[in-house]
């Protein structure tokens, strides 16, 4: 792997896990259910939430995140497999059997990853 394949994925590695703990602290620091400020009008009386924020809308977003780095993990992930497999077949022609089935069970291994981020995903929408 060359050093600027290398670099690009720590940056992109750094720069995730910062999205990752500003938005974590969205959900910290947000008001929860007993902020609510009551305003009396004659008779009857209205509450008003001073958070924006919902579980719906928290879960909407952590599971479009968590399927968008698995999809991005996966994408770089499978990338850098071709590249391997296509300069070891260019290397050793004859092995190309050899490279060519390690290379499939790799991207196996890879999308199984991804689709069980996508079951995380379902359960977060469905069951949390």
């Amino acid at each position: 792997m060359s050093k600027t394949i290398a670099r690009t994925i720590r940056i992109a590695a750094v720069v995730a896990l910062i999205l990752i703990v500003a938005l974590m602290a969205i959900k910290f620091f947000a008001a929860d259910s007993s902020d609510m400020l009551v305003y009396a009008d004659g008779d009857d009386t209205t509450t008003e939430a001073t958070s924006g924020l919902s579980d719906s809308s928290i879960k909407g977003l952590a599971s479009g995140l968590a399927i968008g780095f698995a999809a991005l993990g996966g994408g770089i992930g499978m990338g850098l497999a071709a590249m391997g497999a296509a300069e070891g077949i260019a290397r050793q022609p004859e092995a190309e059997g050899k490279i060519r089935g390690t290379f499939m069970l790799g991207l196996v291994f890879i999308e199984t990853a991804i689709i069980y981020a996508l079951l995380v995903v379902i359960l977060i929408i469905f069951v949390l």
